[in-house]
């Protein structure tokens, strides 16, 4: 009975928020920027052959958050009836970029030179997919 009264309490709460293309094209901006940064970083620690620091590890952190928020809003937009090209935009571009980085973080964590290049060549195919699915997903939101 408490179970159902807490489902009954929770429909339609998400259904209510309404979220702007606006905030999303921003968010994906700064998603974007996050992931050049870090690619950033973790190119200058390859082209010394070092480990990467602590700080490209949180940067690394900074845009696995952001990518997952932009998922999480273009599925709301999705939801809100933005089109179906939204599902393929965050479905399929969106995902890409979020398991390289996820991949990145489990299997080339940078803590050695050779582990490094692995984490930038994971990188780089992240953040070339996010920026496709960010320009074709701008495009597609304002009409192109």
């Amino acid at each position: 009975m408490l179970a159902q009264e807490a489902t009954n309490l929770g429909d339609g709460v998400i259904d209510n928020i309404i979220i702007s293309s606006a905030a999303h094209r921003w968010w994906g901006a700064l998603t974007v920027a996050a992931m050049f940064v870090v690619v950033g970083l973790v190119t200058r620690h390859v082209a010394r052959s070092e480990a990467v620091s602590t700080t490209t590890r949180w940067s690394f952190l900074v845009a696995q958050i952001a990518l997952v928020v932009q998922a999480l809003l273009g599925i709301k937009l999705l939801d809100q009836g933005q089109g179906i090209v939204q599902l393929y935009i965050h479905y399929v571009g969106g995902l890409i970029p979020l398991g390289s980085f996820l991949a990145g973080g489990w299997l080339a964590r940078g803590d050695t030179p050779r582990s490094a290049r692995i984490l930038l060549v994971l990188l780089v195919v992240g953040m070339a997919s996010a920026f496709m699915a960010y320009t074709i997903g701008r495009a597609y939101v304002t009409g192109g």
